[in-house]
C-alpha cells in the first residue's frame, strides 16, 4: 500500500475509529489530536489487533501548525484526513469565538499550507450536515448552505473557502456529511452512550424539548468504510453524504433502548426546554456514494444499539469514571 495517512483529530470518535479501520486495512497510520490520548475504552484504534500502530502526535491545529506541517512534510503524508474541530453545537452560542477560530481561521491556515505541498494526493475534508440548516424532504450534497449556529456558521466557512481553493489551486479536496453517528467508544455526553450509562446507573435522562427532533443514526463503522472509499476514489471537488434512510425521533431512539435494557421510559426522562437554533430534521441523499463508490451500510440501528450496550455494560466500572458531561477546551 502506498497511500500514507495522517488523521487530524485521531482522538475524535469517528477520528479514532477510522484509524482503527485503517489499522484493520494494513495501512499506515498517524494521529494528531490537541488533548492526550484518552482511556483506551474510548480509543477504538486500541482495540485492534494489528501489527501496526498509531503513531500518535499531540499536537493543537491552532497553535503548533508549524510542527503538523513538518509531520506531513518529513513522512510525505499523502492523504490527509480531518476531523479537528469544536464540535459541540449547543455550546457554541457560549464561546463562539472558540469555535470561529479552530473550526475557520486554523482550518484555513492548514489549507492554505497544505496546498503547497506537492505530493499530496487528496484531502479529507469531513464537514457536517448542520451547514444545511433546518430542512425539508431529502437533501442532496448542492442544497445550499443555510448555517443556524455558530458551530454550524464556522464550519461553512471553512467549506466555502475550501470550494475557492479547489476552483482556484485545483486543491484535491472531497469532503464528507455523514448523519448522527454512534457505536462503541463515542464520549460518554452523546444521545446513545449517554442514555445507556444513566440507564444503567439510575441517572434521569433530559431530553431537550421532549425530543421531537429527528435524525438519522448511523453505526461508526459504516461511516468508516465509507470515509476511506472516499479516501482513495472520491472525485476532487466532490461532497459525499454517508447516512441511511432510517429517520427516527430522539424520543423514539430513547425509548428504544430504554426497552432493550428494560426500563420504563416515564421514569427515566426529564423533558427540558429546545437548545437555541437546534435544525428539527436532516434526511440526507446518500445515493451518489452508494452508486459511484459502491458503498452500503451493513449494520441496523437496533443490531448497533445492542452492540454499543454490549461496550458500555463491558466497561462500566471504567466509564463511570470517565467524564459524562462536555468540557469545553478553547
Amino acid at each position: 500500500m502506498t497511500e500514507k495517512f495522517i488523521v487530524l483529530g485521531s482522538n475524535s470518535f469517528s477520528g479514532a475509529s477510522f484509524c482503527a479501520h485503517l489499522l484493520r486495512q494494513g495501512y499506515p497510520v498517524i494521529g494528531v489530536s490537541r488533548s492526550p490520548e484518552p482511556h483506551d475504552t474510548l480509543l477504538p484504534y486500541k482495540w485492534v489487533n494489528s501489527p501496526r500502530s498509531v503513531e500518535f502526535h499531540q499536537l493543537d491545529l491552532n497553535n503548533d501548525l508549524e510542527q503538523i506541517i513538518s509531520l506531513i512534510t518529513e513522512n510525505k503524508l499523502d492523504h490527509v484526513v480531518n476531523f479537528a474541530s469544536q464540535s459541540m453545537v449547543g455550546e457554541s452560542w457560549q464561546n463562539p469565538g472558540d469555535w470561529f477560530r479552530t473550526n475557520a481561521l486554523s482550518t484555513i491556515l492548514l489549507h492554505e499550507e497544505l496546498r503547497k505541498l506537492p505530493f499530496l494526493k487528496k484531502y479529507v475534508h469531513v464537514s457536517t450536515p448542520e451547514v444545511y440548516g433546518s430542512t425539508s424532504g431529502v437533501v442532496s450534497e448542492d442544497h445550499v448552505l443555510n448555517p443556524s449556529t455558530p458551530y454550524a456558521v464556522s464550519r461553512a466557512a471553512a467549506d466555502m473557502s475550501l470550494n475557492s481553493y479547489f476552483k482556484a489551486y485545483d486543491f484535491p479536496v472531497v469532503y464528507t456529511r455523514a448523519a448522527n453517528v454512534y457505536g462503541p467508544g463515542q464520549q460518554l455526553y452523546r444521545i446513545i452512550p449517554r442514555t445507556i450509562l444513566y440507564a444503567l446507573t439510575g441517572q434521569k435522562l433530559q431530553l431537550h424539548g421532549g425530543g421531537h427532533s429527528e435524525r438519522s443514526f448511523i453505526h461508526i463503522d459504516d461511516v468508516s468504510t465509507a470515509t476511506l472509499k472516499i479516501a482513495l476514489n472520491g472525485k476532487l471537488g466532490d461532497c459525499y453524504h454517508i447516512s441511511t434512510p432510517q429517520l427516527i425521533s430522539i424520543r423514539n431512539l430513547v425509548e428504544m433502548i430504554c426497552e432493550n435494557l428494560s426500563i420504563d421510559p416515564s421514569d427515566f426522562i426529564d423533558v427540558v426546554g429546545e437548545r437555541k437554533g437546534k435544525d428539527q430534521t436532516y434526511s440526507l441523499d446518500d445515493s451518489k456514494l452508494r452508486t459511484s463508490l459502491d458503498w452500503i451500510d451493513k449494520i441496523t440501528l437496533a443490531g448497533g444499539i445492542s452492540q454499543t450496550i454490549d461496550w458500555v455494560k463491558s466497561n462500566l466500572d471504567d466509564l463511570k469514571n470517565q467524564p459524562q458531561s462536555y468540557i469545553h477546551k478553547a
